[in-house]
């Protein structure tokens, strides 16, 4: 039992941020019995990106150990709009918002979880019930004081900034849900840490066992910065066609690339520890990033559409797509990396930034034969690429 304990606690632990508590996790695996597994998602856009995914892999993981997947999509506390990171209040959805998005999610994740061991929940189902009454016990069960001790509330409320009272209701709420779906562990980022201790201590006053806290990084963006975002026009749709999806992350950096296979693939890092031999042994990394193209995209489509998708990428960047002679040039980056329109002006293959921002517009810039629109994408530091504008404007540019 303690081999079979501790061989599922090495796929549990893989690209985990921290484990609240680990000893306990021990304790609940050792029973042998299916765990109730809990990740709670605000349909808050239509679209998941890689980014989310890092979450539903790790699900999937535990799906894969036999435990029961709970699958919760916040329509109500998406209704009130979490706070989590942000700097003002963030603007509620409409009911009509939550129900488009959470039917788009129930699309969406089933391309990596089975959907015959997922239970999808909706706190809805418990919260629409609880009443005035309930949610005022509720919310007699913490205080300011605890609640400030929040980051990002403690920021605001020091800035002056103001904070709607329904905001402190988000976490009692994502807290409660815990209490409700009787969690034995609950997955969320980093930045959740503070609501997912939320829900061990309400599950303590409501008089169930606490659940394990697991807290998984935030995945950088295609800048190698920032965190995706779709706001920050530096993500991978999970629904954008094949091509799209390969060519950005064939985009990303060499190093970026081993971040995302610890995260996103599913190969054991075994294998993946083989890749980094073989690149320190001079392989060359563009072909390691392929089989991680691939997998992904035939994750998300099917693997006729990952083989096309890589014969197209291949076509148009190794068979005399671009000229055998460019300008080749090192840029020198600040906080991380180079706007595309600053880039593209100190490479001098446009005039100006708003001559940067006019080609991008009308779909005339390519990176690595891929084409860009994003105007605010970041190129981060340690990368290398082919930019192109036009048909005959080539540079090779190293951001350093």
């Amino acid at each position: 039992m303690v081999s079979a304990v501790n061989e599922s606690l090495e796929h549990i632990k893989r690209g985990a941020e921290e484990i609240l508590v680990e000893k306990e996790l021990r304790i609940k695996l050792a029973r042998g019995k299916a765990l109730r597994i809990k990740a709670g998602f605000d349909p808050t856009a239509p679209d998941l990106h890689l980014g989310h995914t890092v979450l539903i892999n790790k699900l999937r993981q535990f799906q894969d150990l036999g435990h029961d997947i709970l699958f919760l999509i916040g329509d109500f506390t998406g209704m009130i709009g979490d706070p989590t990171g942000k700097s003002a209040t963030r603007p509620p959805l409409t009911p009509e918002d939550v129900a488009d998005n959470a039917k788009t999610y129930q699309q969406q994740i089933f391309k990596i979880l089975d959907p015959d061991k997922t239970q999808v929940m909706f706190n809805s189902q418990w919260m629409s019930d609880m009443g005035s009454v309930g949610l005022i016990q509720l919310a007699a069960r913490h205080t300011v004081a605890r609640m400030l001790e929040r980051d990002d509330f403690s920021k605001r409320y020091k800035g002056g900034q103001p904070i709607a009272i329904h905001e402190f209701l988000y976490p009692l709420i994502q807290g409660y849900d815990s209490v409700a779906m009787r969690a034995d562990v609950e997955l969320g980022g980093t930045d959740q840490k503070f609501n997912l201790l939320v829900g061990r201590e309400l599950q303590k006053q409501y008089g169930q066992e606490q659940q394990v806290v697991l807290t998984m990084p935030l995945l950088e963006g295609l800048d190698g910065v920032q965190k995706m975002s779709k706001s920050l026009g530096n993500y991978i749709g999970i629904d954008e066609p094949a091509e799209e999806i390969f060519g950005k992350l064939m985009s990303i950096s060499d190093q970026l690339m081993w971040r995302y296979f610890e995260l996103l693939s599913f190969r054991p890092m075994s294998e993946i520890a083989a890749f980094k031999q073989q690149v320190e042994e001079g392989v060359n990394p563009r072909d390691i990033k392929f089989l991680l193209c691939e997998e992904i995209v035939t994750r998300f489509h099917d693997q006729a559409a990952a083989h096309k998708a890589k014969e197209s990428f291949i076509a148009r960047f190794q068979k005399g797509a671009m000229p055998d002679n460019m300008p080749e040039l090192e840029l020198v980056a600040q906080d991380g990396g180079l706007t595309i329109t600053h880039l593209l002006k100190a490479a001098d293959l446009v005039k100006s930034t708003s001559d940067a921002m006019r080609m991008l517009k009308q779909g005339a810039v390519r990176i690595d034969g891929e084409r860009i629109e994003d105007n605010k994408r970041v190129i981060a530091v340690g990368t290398q690429h082919v930019y192109q504008v036009g048909k005959r404007r080539f540079a090779r540019v190293s951001v350093v």
